[in-house]
């Protein structure tokens, strides 16, 4: 939920929590003030009632009051001079002064005055008296109630009014580009968004030193030692010619082959220093999938044969805007690893798959597959399933799956790792915006 609609809400309930109190403590003044007053008016009446000029005679004067909004009886000497048709059968003992009975079937409040020989009774319904003050707090109460609304459109509204900095900001945030490390050039005058802004411009300055000093050292690094490596390539390369005792030779096998395995490194560090995505996104152009996928299962053919492993290729193409070292180097990396981590006689199958969300690459092995544990962990720098341990004995620099992860993140695409039907691991990349072929 967003700081304005949080703010809003908050407000609203504080107002609202507000009004339904006031409505409780003004329905009880209410009542208070109501029950004061018609006392006061029972007390009139009474003194009106005492003062009247009646005769005892025989006969009661009935008098009828379908509305039973106030009842009386007038006594003298214990004889009843009149009251209201349903008091004037019995005779109702009170003391004088008030007090709250049931009368007539309902609850009333009745007052007793008494003078000489003549005794007053007056009763009021209690349920005049709610209604009264039901009244009173609703019509003191109703305005506010419809001024709700409009409050909560004004509240929203200066709230989004005062959050405007923050939202600004974040505009601004979300439009830099991934390498755009400059500070923010703005003036404010809040105190709230002047510290966020300085933390900000520092954090800036802060990552453009590191992303910078892990960018070129790795691949200034890996470039100055490209010529080194060849030269040992060489020399080892002449040495072994030059031998012939079979022991030496198979020494110098042992360290072309760590020449190798070094110099494999030195160029996956080069691809991960440019799989950037501003570097590649402004030379993209329409791929064929199938094309890059076929292509790069010939240049690894050797590799598959060599292990008498079996590869299918299946589906439709599709045609991605992208470009085509990066589609290579991301098939091939994938594939590598398929033909690795697969035994001999193993089965591999790349498909070509279209879907509710997008068109898929999906590449299923035969081999010894993945925990959940090293499926977490597969995409991190220099990181090996069983390190140089791993059944299969394969060589690696644990940068593929990195370098993978990159050019994901150029395309915008998704990859998902999950146990495949032939026993080992299915990977799947998953491309958005793309078109069939």
């Amino acid at each position: 939920m967003s700081i304005r609609k949080r703010l809003t809400l908050i407000l609203l309930s504080m107002m609202v929590l507000t009004c339904f109190l006031a409505l409780v403590k003004g329905y009880q003044k209410s009542m208070h003030h109501g029950e004061s007053l018609l006392d006061d008016e029972l007390k009139i009446v009474a003194g009106v009632l005492i003062e009247q000029p009646l005769a005892l005679s025989t006969d009661a004067v009935q008098v009828s009051n379908n509305s039973a909004q106030l009842l009386y009886q007038i006594w003298q000497n214990n004889n009843l001079l009149s009251g209201s048709s349903s008091l004037t059968n019995n005779q109702i003992s009170f003391s004088e002064g008030f007090q709250t009975a049931n009368v007539a079937g309902q609850r009333m409040r009745v007052f007793v005055m008494s003078k000489n020989t003549r005794k007053i009774i007056v009763a009021e319904p209690m349920a005049k008296r709610f209604e009264l003050a039901e009244a009173v707090i609703l019509s003191a109460m109703l305005p506010m109630l419809w001024a709700v609304p409009l409050l909560a459109i004004f509240i929203s509204f200066f709230v989004k009014y005062a959050l405007a900095p923050l939202t600004r900001l974040s505009k601004q945030l979300a439009s830099r580009q991934a390498n755009d490390f400059t500070p923010i050039n703005w003036q404010v005058t809040d105190e709230e968004i002047k510290p966020v802004i300085n933390r900000l411009n520092d954090l800036f300055k802060r990552v453009e030193t590191a992303y910078l000093r892990e960018r070129f050292f790795a691949s200034d690094a890996a470039h100055e030692l490209r010529t080194p490596l060849s030269s040992l390539k060489i020399n080892v390369h002449n040495l072994a010619n030059k031998q012939s005792n079979l022991q030496d030779h198979q020494e110098l096998q042992a360290m072309s082959q760590g020449i190798n395995r070094l110099s494999n490194i030195v160029e996956q560090m080069l691809i991960l220093g440019r799989t950037q995505p501003e570097q590649w996104q402004r030379q993209f152009s329409e791929q064929s999938v199938l094309t890059i996928t076929q292509q790069v299962v010939s240049e690894q053919y050797d590799k598959i044969d060599e292990k008498n492993q079996t590869i299918s290729l299946e589906g439709d193409d599709f045609v991605i805007n992208g470009d085509e070292f990066t589609l290579t180097t991301l098939i091939a990396n994938l594939l590598s690893n398929a033909i690795k981590y697969t035994p001999d006689n193993g089965q591999i199958i790349i498909k070509l798959v279209s879907g509710n969300d997008g068109f898929s690459w999906q590449i299923d092995d035969s081999g010894a597959g993945m925990t959940e544990e090293q499926k977490e962990r597969i995409f991190n720098r220099f990181y090996r399933v069983g390190g140089d341990q791993h059944p299969s004995g394969e060589q690696g620099a644990g940068l593929g799956m990195a370098i993978v992860q990159h050019i994901i993140a150029i395309y915008g695409a998704s990859i998902h790792l999950a146990n495949s039907p032939l026993g080992g691991l299915t990977v799947k990349v998953t491309f958005t915006g793309v078109k069939s072929d």
